[in-house]
């Protein structure tokens, strides 16, 4: 079964087995039963960090717009912060927090977020458009987010029909299956799974993501927030087919360039088969496509410069907040 790289040179199959998160599980207690004075110590290194300044900052300033003081009227200190139902959120953001003087206090919401909170708050996604400034982006849940694929299929080589599957709880998602379930240039639906007593609309049987690598067209459809597979889909040779993303996460969606990363389609899908006859036939320019987003892909590659940007972003919250009214 092929093998696809994920953290800090660990493995995982690429058909995300659920053995998958025992490295990352333990990796994180073991930096969460550490003393936090250990990483204390090192935090000035990290931010002294030299190398890709420019790069750096510009990335810290992305994902935290904040650049004056504020209050916060209720917050949660680090030594307060406790594990919750969201443990891959939690262990994320503890990570980095736990570089930090442990009195210092914050905001957070884990989960899908297509909100803006009234003060700033440490969030996994926001809207891509109107004042999101409130809107704090940290990299979690990268376990299920962050996964990138080494494949070896040619884009030439793949079958020239898009692919897709998924939940469809939502309007968008439901409209789209009701419109392309049975389109010969489609093979998408949602997955069947085992605990489900009752047939299902648009019902297709599981695909794990080697199978999908053969089809040329890869769906990258929003849910309640981001498109979560649109991070191994460009680290493919396969070209991710979606709408203007309207919300983001660490993958920085909002700056991807349509028909440059990826392409675009309408908002009512009505140019889907035209997009697809399209770059079947013209394989260079869907080639190009592809070169461009591996290379967006490679910046998020680097580890140390991740946590350096993680660790930027927190001290740049921090060093701005003022009194904490209780």
């Amino acid at each position: 079964m092929r093998i696809a790289k994920l953290f800090n040179n660990k493995y995982i199959k690429i058909d995300l087995s659920k053995n998958a998160k025992l490295p990352y599980y333990i990796k994180n207690i073991l930096i969460f039963l550490t003393p936090s004075s250990f990483y204390q110590k090192k935090l000035n290194l990290f931010l002294k960090h030299k190398r890709d300044l420019e790069y750096v900052e510009k990335r810290v300033n992305y994902y935290n717009k904040v650049n004056t003081a504020f209050s916060l009227s209720q917050a949660t200190s680090i030594k307060e912060f406790k594990k919750e139902k969201k443990k891959t959120y939690f262990f994320d953001l503890y990570k980095y927090l736990i570089y930090f003087n442990q009195n210092l206090k914050f905001l957070y919401v884990f989960g899908d977020s297509t909100d803006i909170p009234i003060e700033p708050t440490f969030l996994k996604s926001r809207p891509i458009n109107g004042e999101n400034k409130n809107a704090i982006l940290m990299k979690l849940n990268k376990i299920r987010h962050f996964i990138f694929v080494h494949d070896k299929v040619k884009y030439e080589d793949k079958q020239n029909i898009l692919v897709w599957r998924g939940k469809a709880h939502q309007e968008h998602r439901k409209k789209f299956l009701d419109n392309y379930y049975t389109n010969p240039l489609c093979d998408v639906g949602q997955i069947i799974k085992k605990q489900d007593k009752e047939k299902i609309p648009w019902e297709k049987a599981k695909m794990s993501l080697k199978e999908q690598l053969n089809y040329k067209f890869i769906l990258a459809i929003e849910g309640n927030d981001v498109a979560s597979n649109l991070k191994w889909v460009m680290s493919s040779n396969s070209l991710a087919f979606m709408v203007n993303p309207k919300y983001e996460t660490w993958f920085m969606e909002g700056t991807l360039i349509p028909n440059y990363h990826y392409v675009l389609l309408k908002d009512d899908y009505s140019d889907l088969e035209e997009k697809i006859k399209y770059y079947s036939k013209h394989i260079e320019e869907a080639k190009q496509i592809i070169t461009h987003a591996h290379a967006y892909i490679k910046q998020f590659k680097d580890e140390e410069r991740e946590d350096v940007i993680s660790l930027k972003v927190l001290d740049k919250y921090f060093s701005q907040v003022k009194e904490t009214h209780v």
